[in-house]
């Protein structure tokens, strides 16, 4: 298994909250794309690729098991779970700190895939596959 390693950390903000005070699902879920793309194009770059250009085809799972909070600060840490020829598929654990305390808020799963920025087509993320 890979290395977990820290893509975005944010200070939760008021105007990002629901109707209940606590943080919009919807704020967390872009964090987490970008967080997991962040964490992709270090792992195609890391295994030999060039930089790729990536977009989000799946998010295969995503669980919510405590609430975010305005003022926590939130780890967006990713991890590769697989890298195929054109796609890779990254977890992202989503950490609030909160005083004290580190609580593991979410977790997603999320697919991507290297595409040619002028054709819109799938490319090949590393080279010899």
């Amino acid at each position: 298994m890979s290395e977990l390693h820290l893509a975005i950390q944010v200070v939760m903000m008021p105007r990002d909250t629901n109707p209940l005070g606590s943080i919009f699902g919807g704020v967390i879920l872009s964090y987490i794309d970008q967080a997991g793309a962040i964490g992709a194009r270090r792992e195609v770059v890391r295994s030999g690729g060039e930089l790729p250009f990536l977009v989000t085809v799946a998010m295969n799972r995503v669980e919510f098991h405590h609430p975010v909070l305005v003022g926590d600060v939130v780890r967006f840490l990713t991890r590769l779970n697989r890298i195929g020829q054109s796609s890779i598929t990254m977890e992202v654990i989503v950490e609030a700190e909160r005083g004290r305390d580190v609580i593991k808020v979410t977790q997603a799963e999320v697919v991507y895939v290297g595409i040619d920025r002028d054709t819109r087509k799938p490319v090949t993320l590393l080279p010899g596959t």
